[in-house]
């Protein structure tokens, strides 16, 4: 069965700006460019057999093209341990309505997508050493700001886990549209 997410990717030099900062902390196992994106929403492992529902219903979300930035770094934690470090986007109101969108599209076509609060972010690195400390780490790029850039179109991708980091295949785009 496919893992499935829908995201935006950032273009080339934001991605740029964010590798910049890949480094310093002992334990991250750090994204490569082709992993950096922003989730929209995580459907998980679906079952292949209702995909053209789920094509159908993304291809009918209707929101216009914004512009978003960076702004700022923040992580998770996972029984009081850093788990994974972050860069956050500006406050965005056209965000969080195609966010609310594309889960609404994603349950009417009968992919019910994890029900965790949405936090946008830009996931740069995971721990799962118990000891990773990252205090410099968000202190040295708390500031961290990027230019601006157009959103005029959201991904499906597919998620294949592997040892060395998951991989990120493109399935189908979809346009933003008022």
């Amino acid at each position: 069965m496919p893992r499935l997410f829908v995201a935006l990717r950032p273009p080339s030099s934001v991605r740029e700006a964010l590798l910049g900062t890949m480094s310093g902390v002992p334990g991250a196992r750090w994204q490569d460019d082709d992993q950096l994106h922003l989730t929209l929403a995580f459907l998980g492992k679906v079952e292949e057999r209702n995909g053209e529902a789920l094509f159908d219903a993304l291809g009918a979300v209707h929101s216009p093209p914004f512009e978003l930035a960076v702004s700022g770094v923040g992580h998770f934690e996972r029984r009081g341990a850093v788990s994974a470090l972050w860069a956050a986007l500006a406050p965005s109101k056209p965000l969080k309505l195609l966010q609310q969108r594309v889960v609404s599209a994603c349950r009417h076509a009968g992919f019910p997508p994890d029900t965790k609060k949405f936090t946008p972010h830009v996931t740069l690195a995971r721990t799962s050493y118990a000891g990773t400390t990252a205090g410099t780490w968000l202190a040295d790029h708390g500031t961290l700001h990027t230019e601006t850039w157009p959103v005029e179109r959201f991904i499906l991708y597919e998620s294949h886990l592997r040892p060395e980091g998951s991989l990120y295949e493109p399935l189908m785009q979809f346009a933003l549209r008022g």
